[in-house]
Order: C-alpha cells, then sequence, then structure tokens
C-alpha cells in the first residue's frame, strides 16, 4: 500500500484513543511513504505526538447524546470532507456493541469512499471487508486488538509501548525535595463516575505515603474530580495541579513522578504511557481490557474480587457501565491494599524486583462447572444427590464463600436485560436447575438435565444433612420475622441442626457492613439468602469475598415453605411440573411474571435453530 491513503477511525475519549497509539506506530513503521489520518475525538487529540500521522481530522464528541453529537453541523461537514481524500482503506479502532454505532460507522465508512473497510467483527456487523473476530471485552488486551486489527494492512502485531505528547510544566509546578513524587487521580472521566474510588480512600493513602516514604503527593485532574476534597482532608497540603495541566504537560507531570495512583480513566492509560509505574483501582469495569498498558514500568490493577465485577464490558456488550447503588466493588477496596501495592511499586521503581505473583493485584473468578448453556446461562447437569456432596466438600475443604444460583426460566429471561445478573449467573460456582422449564430446554437443546433441583426441596434437605454432619447455618431475608420461624420448625424437625443466626434485613447497600458482620460472628457454615430475585443473588455476589462461609445461596420464597407462611403446591403437582400453576391460581400477581415463561421457550427455540445452523 505505498503510497495510498489511510484513515484511522478512533472516536472515543483520552484513554482509548492512548491505547491506538502502539497500532499507529506499527502502521507508520510498516507505510512509512502511506498517508495516514486520524479520525478522533478533539478533547484527546493533543495527546498525539507530533509526526505520528499526518493530518489530525477533530471530532466533536460534546456532553449530551452522542448520537445527536455525531450529527452535529461540524461533524457533518468533516463527513462531507472525507471523500475529497480519496482513501484506499479506513480503520475502526471500534468494538462495534451499539446498533446505533453500527450505522454511524457505517456511514463514516460510505463518506470516506474506501475500498477497504477493516475492523472487528461480530454479529452485529456487515459491511467490513477485513477483519478479525471481536472475541469480546477482555479476550485480549485492548492496544492488542488494535495491534492484530493493523496487522491486515501488513503491520507488526509485536507488542509495543503507547505513545503520548509531552510539554513541559514551569519548572516551580512540581516539588523538588529529592522525595519520592507520588501522582494521584481521583477521577474516572465523564464517561462512568462508578469507577471512581473514595476521597477518604486517596487520602488515607496519601497520609501514609507521606509519613513513611516523605512522599511529595501531587493532585491532578479536573475540578470535577472530587481531588479538592482529597486535598481537604491531608494535614500537609499537597501540590495541586488539578485543572491547572493541558492534556501534554500532565503526561510531562506524570512522566516526571515516582508513582502514579487512580482509578480506571483516561488519565491512567496516561500514565502509563509515560513510563511511570501504575496503580490502578479497578471496579465495574474490565482490567482484563483496560489494566494499564506500560512500556516496561512496573504495573499493578487492584480489585476486590466481588463476583459480580467487572460489570461492564464483558464479552460484547457494553453492560452496566454506571455499576449499581451500591458500589461494594469499590468500598471493599481498603486502603490498606492499596497501600501495601504502593510500597511495592515504589520499592520497584527503586530496583526490587516485583513479587511474582500478588493476591492483591490479581482475581480471578471461578466459572461455572456446567454442561449447558441457555441463552447464554450456564445450568449444571447436577443432582441433589451430587449437590449435597459437593457442599460437603467445600464445608471439609474451606477456603472461601462459593456461590450456588437457582436458575430457573425467569431468572434467565431477567438476565437477559440485566447484565449485572447476567455475569452473576455466569460466574457462580453451581447453577442448579429450578424450574420444570428448564426441563424442557435441555430436552430441546439436546443434552437432558438428569433431574430439577429446587431450592424449595433444598432447603429441607441441606437442614437434614446439616443436622447428620454439623454444619451450621444462617438464616437470612424473608419478611420480618419469618427467618426466626423458619429457624424454629427446622430445629424443631432436626433436634441436632445447629442454626447459628436468623436475620431479616434488607439488600440495601446500606444495610450491608453490617448484615456481613452478623453472619461472620455467627460462625455459619452455609448461609441462605431469601430476598428474592435477582436481589439475593446481587447481594451475595458483592459480598461474598468477605463472607466466612463455605456456601452462599439465594432461596427466594422457601422461607416462608417452611414456615408455613405460604403453602406448597401439593405433590402430585410438584411431580408433574405444574407448582407454577398452583402458585399463579393462589397469587394471580404473578401472571405478569409468568409472561417471561412464553418469551423463553421461543428464545429457546431460536437458540436450538442457531445451534443447527
Amino acid at each position: 500500500m505505498a503510497d495510498e491513503r489511510i484513515l484511522l477511525v478512533q472516536l472515543a475519549d483520552i484513554g482509548d484513543l492512548v491505547l491506538t497509539t502502539p497500532a499507529i506506530v506499527a502502521l507508520r513503521e510498516a507505510h512509512p511513504k502511506s498517508q495516514i489520518d486520524l479520525l478522533a475525538s478533539e478533547h484527546a487529540l493533543p495527546l498525539i505526538p507530533d509526526g505520528l500521522v499526518d493530518h489530525l481530522i477533530p471530532f466533536r464528541r460534546g456532553g449530551g447524546s452522542a448520537s445527536r453529537e455525531f450529527f452535529s453541523l461540524p461533524n457533518l461537514r468533516v463527513l462531507l470532507t472525507l471523500r475529497a481524500q480519496n482513501y484506499q482503506a479506513v480503520v475502526f479502532f471500534h468494538h462495534f456493541s451499539l446498533r446505533a454505532g453500527v450505522f454511524k460507522f457505517w456511514l463514516l465508512a460510505k463518506a470516506s469512499g474506501a475500498r477497504r473497510i477493516i475492523g472487528l467483527k461480530n454479529l452485529n456487523i456487515g459491511f467490513l471487508t477485513d477483519s478479525i473476530d471481536d472475541e469480546g471485552f477482555g479476550a485480549r488486551r485492548q492496544a492488542q486488538y488494535w495491534l492484530d486489527l493493523v496487522a491486515l494492512l501488513g503491520a507488526s502485531r509485536c507488542a509495543r509501548p503507547a505513545q503520548v505528547k509531552r510539554e513541559a510544566m514551569p519548572a516551580q509546578a512540581l516539588p523538588k525535595t529529592g522525595r519520592p513524587i507520588v501522582v494521584m487521580h481521583s477521577g474516572s472521566g465523564g464517561y462512568s463516575k462508578a469507577r471512581r474510588w473514595s476521597a477518604e480512600g486517596f487520602a488515607a493513602v496519601a497520609r501514609e505515603l507521606q509519613q513513611e516514604r516523605g512522599a511529595e503527593i501531587v493532585l491532578v485532574g479536573q475540578p470535577e474530580d472530587d481531588g479538592d476534597q482529597v486535598e481537604c482532608l491531608l494535614e500537609k497540603k499537597p501540590a495541586n495541579l488539578i485543572g491547572a495541566t493541558s492534556l501534554p504537560q500532565l503526561a510531562d507531570v506524570i512522566a516526571s513522578s515516582d508513582l502514579f495512583i487512580g482509578a480506571d480513566s483516561g488519565v491512567m492509560h496516561v500514565a502509563a504511557a509515560a513510563g511511570t509505574p501504575v496503580l490502578s483501582i479497578f471496579g465495574p469495569s474490565n482490567p482484563d481490557a483496560w489494566r494499564p498498558w506500560t512500556a516496561g514500568a512496573p504495573a499493578m490493577a487492584l480489585s476486590s474480587g466481588v463476583e459480580c465485577s467487572p460489570c461492564s464490558y464483558v464479552g460484547h456488550g457494553i453492560g452496566a457501565r454506571e455499576g449499581c447503588e451500591a458500589r461494594t466493588c469499590m468500598k471493599l477496596l481498603r486502603p490498606e491494599q492499596v497501600l501495601e501495592a504502593a510500597r511495592i511499586l515504589l520499592d520497584a521503581a527503586n530496583g526490587k524486583a516485583l513479587p511474582k505473583a500478588s493476591a492483591i493485584a490479581e482475581t480471578a473468578h471461578r466459572k461455572a462447572d456446567c454442561r449447558l448453556t441457555v441463552l447464554g446461562v450456564p445450568v449444571d447437569a447436577i443432582t441433589y444427590e451430587g449437590w449435597i456432596e459437593r457442599i460437603g466438600s467445600w464445608v471439609a475443604a474451606g477456603g472461601g464463600a462459593r456461590h450456588v444460583c437457582t436458575v430457573n426460566p425467569e431468572f434467565i429471561m431477567i438476565a437477559q436485560g440485566d447484565p449485572i445478573f447476567f455475569n452473576i449467573l455466569n460466574r457462580a460456582d453451581i447453577c442448579v436447575a429450578d424450574g420444570v422449564g428448564l426441563l424442557w430446554a435441555s430436552r430441546q437443546l439436546g443434552a437432558p438435565l438428569p433431574e430439577r433441583v429446587t431450592g424449595s426441596d433444598g432447603v429441607p434437605l441441606i437442614a437434614r444433612h446439616a443436622a447428620q454432619n454439623g454444619w451450621r447455618l444462617f438464616l437470612l431475608g424473608a419478611a420480618e420475622g419469618i427467618a426466626e420461624r423458619a429457624a424454629a420448625v427446622l430445629r424443631a424437625q432436626h433436634s441436632q441442626l445447629i442454626i447459628a443466626g436468623s436475620y431479616g434485613g434488607s439488600p440495601a447497600p446500606s444495610e450491608e457492613d453490617k448484615i456481613v458482620a452478623k453472619i461472620n460472628a455467627s460462625g455459619a457454615d452455609i448461609l441462605l439468602v431469601a430476598y428474592g430475585a435477582p436481589h439475593q443473588d446481587k447481594w451475595i455476589a458483592r459480598n461474598l469475598p468477605r463472607l466466612d462461609v463455605m456456601m452462599a445461596m439465594g432461596i427466594g420464597g422457601s422461607l416462608d415453605f417452611v414456615a408455613g407462611v405460604v403453602p406448597r403446591a401439593p405433590q402430585w403437582m410438584r411431580e408433574r411440573g405444574l407448582e407454577w400453576l398452583y402458585r399463579l391460581l393462589r397469587q394471580p400477581w404473578r401472571l405478569r411474571r409468568m409472561l417471561r415463561l412464553p418469551r423463553f421457550a421461543f428464545a429457546v427455540l431460536r437458540q436450538k435453530a442457531r445451534d443447527k445452523t
């Protein structure tokens, strides 16, 4: 492609553009005589080093609707000028996750007039001429995706550092004491404030580094990034550069420091490109996709290990980019953990080797041991006997809480529109088939499940084996007083049963700390949570890392059955899979929920048809 014209498109913000620069460098090396132009956010373009591309074409992002801003007058003018450049190839550095986005990029491809249209291919895209498979967010690092993409144009896919433009700040901007300089950014950009760690956490770490290492703290970012709150919490005032730097100046400030500490954000990626040791804090977003892409400098990505994290940019979807109301994934990262990682990185900057593995730096989710996937949700081919054996092995082995989900068709349909719940079901240790509809679905999909395994029957069964084996139970949830009544019934049925505790409470984030402390103080081995779906499984997922039990399971209305508040269907109806009908007749308000069942059936039949093609 010598002497041809190539248009590169990266319309996301700062971090995305920084992670595109390794691919741009590789493409420039492969095609030194070609004209390479870059269409990118006008806000982020100042970071592109001089000479890296031939022309920078600014695209307005704005602060409102991205779709409306795309069709703003300045952007339409840009589209009209592209055809005159006679591009031979256009490269899209984007995952095509949204239908509206696909349409916009199709327009850009048409406007460019290019013969070759290059990008990631998934089910939403059909206009590409050259592509690599989009394996989902986190299957490869973002920068590696883009390197692999430009390899279609003959560039090297080998990893290389990101590059950012730097401009020197005035000499008096940074402390000159000879002590370690630690730059802190407490924001996360405007895209998702759910990624932010608390100002109190940053201040606690800064205070300890000031005392232990004599560190000079430098605060950077924008006024809306909570940095001023961090400053107010510090007795020894830091250097405050909030709102005082351009992006190239910010890169130079960070490059002159000994450590950067911040959440997942564009500024974090600037720090990694600047070659500074980086300590990044992750919550809702996906560290497998967005962890620091460094040029050999030491880096750590911290996450709390809650089961529902990450909940955004997982698979091929954007997911819950604003996280959830509880934000437990960020709250559980304690200042002591961040401080320990900061010490390690400061020592590494002075020549000390990084630990080969660190529990505070890496988090891995257990994978469901599943035999069948129904509409993207795993369902384990397990019997009651196998389930009880698994619980016994967990209690005997210890090693942390495991999560069991009782899955039915309604759960699966809820999960289709709730990315947090969908991810939880995919990460649970076991998903049992609680619902006759799943037995039908398994037959349709050619992998029949051995039996229905319900929470309603499972609770009495677990109680019986707990009495025999000395397992201690904790009953959580249901209406006021129901957990206590259910505990009394179970004790009457099994004289040796140990009910370590029972408590109603609620799944509200404000009650989490108190409830977790109560459960852990009880010494329970098994936690049964009756908050209803999906609240009970979200509560378990958020708090799983700090629960001292060996198994936690959501049980819906099972405590109502045990306590005798709500009668169960007759045995003959249960045996024939008609328990849902009995509950509907007694509780007509369930009709709206039951309407999910025909939708489930149609969706399973569509999956069956796709699997055959």
